[in-house]
C-alpha cells in the first residue's frame, strides 16, 4: 500500500469515527479535496482491511454514504456493554443535549453542536440507546438526520407534548438555551477540576 493511500484511509477512518452517522462521499471529498470516486475507493479498501484482519469494526454503505460500525460478530459484546452503560445516571453533558433537543428540536447534529459549542456525537448515541431521543432522515437533506425527543422521554415525565415542559416558550429561544448551555459546561468543568484536585491530594 502506498504511503499516501495509507494516510488517506487513516483520515477517512478518523472522520467516519467522529461523525458516528452516515456521511456522504461528496461531503468527505469536499473536505479532503479529493474526488468522490477516490473517497469511495479508499473506504471500500478500508472495509476490506477490516474484514481480512478480523477487526472489531466494519463500514456500512447506504447509497453514496458510509458509516463506521461494530462488526456483527461483536454485536452481543457491545450490546451488553451499552445496556450496562444505559443503566447509569445521565451525565451533565447528556442532560444538556437532551434539554436542547427537547426545547429546540427537531435539530440536526450540527445545529446542536452550534448551540453547545462542542462535539455531541457520543452523547447523542447514548441518548438514543436509552430511548430518550429519536433520529429520522431530514426531509430537506436525506444525507443528514434530525433529532427529537422520543415518546418514552415524554412518558417518563408524564407529558403529552414538549410544549408542556417548564418555561418552554422562554427556553425555546436560542439565546436562553445558549446561556443554559454555557452554565452547564462551566459547572461540568468545575466538577472535573475538583475531581483532579482530589485525586492529586490522594496521591500525595
Amino acid at each position: 500500500m502506498a504511503q499516501d493511500d495509507k494516510k488517506m484511509r487513516a483520515r477517512l477512518e478518523a472522520l467516519l469515527f467522529i461523525a458516528s452517522e452516515p456521511v456522504s462521499f461528496l461531503k468527505l471529498a469536499k473536505f479532503l479535496r479529493i474526488s468522490p470516486h477516490q473517497v469511495e475507493k479508499e473506504i471500500v479498501a478500508l472495509n476490506k482491511f477490516y474484514q481480512e484482519s478480523g477487526a472489531g469494526l466494519t463500514v456500512i454503505f447506504k447509497g453514496k454514504t458510509a458509516q463506521l460500525a461494530t462488526a456483527a460478530e461483536w454485536g452481543r459484546l457491545t450490546a451488553t456493554f451499552l445496556n450496562q452503560e444505559a443503566k447509569e445516571m445521565l451525565s451533565t453533558a447528556a442532560r444538556e443535549v437532551l434539554a436542547i433537543i427537547a426545547y429546540r428540536g427537531p435539530l440536526t447534529r450540527m445545529e446542536i453542536e452550534q448551540i453547545r459549542g462542542v462535539n455531541c456525537s457520543f452523547v447523542l448515541r447514548k441518548l438514543a440507546i436509552r430511548g430518550l431521543i429519536d433520529r429520522k432522515e431530514s426531509p430537506i437533506d436525506s444525507r443528514s438526520y434530525l433529532y427529537e425527543v422520543s415518546i418514552e422521554f415524554l412518558k417518563s415525565l408524564g407529558l403529552s407534548s414538549v410544549k408542556e415542559l417548564p418555561q418552554y416558550q422562554e427556553l425555546r429561544n436560542a439565546e436562553a438555551l445558549k446561556e443554559l448551555s454555557e452554565k452547564d459546561i462551566t459547572e461540568e468543568r468545575e466538577v472535573l477540576s475538583s475531581d483532579k484536585t482530589e485525586k492529586a491530594k490522594n496521591k500525595s
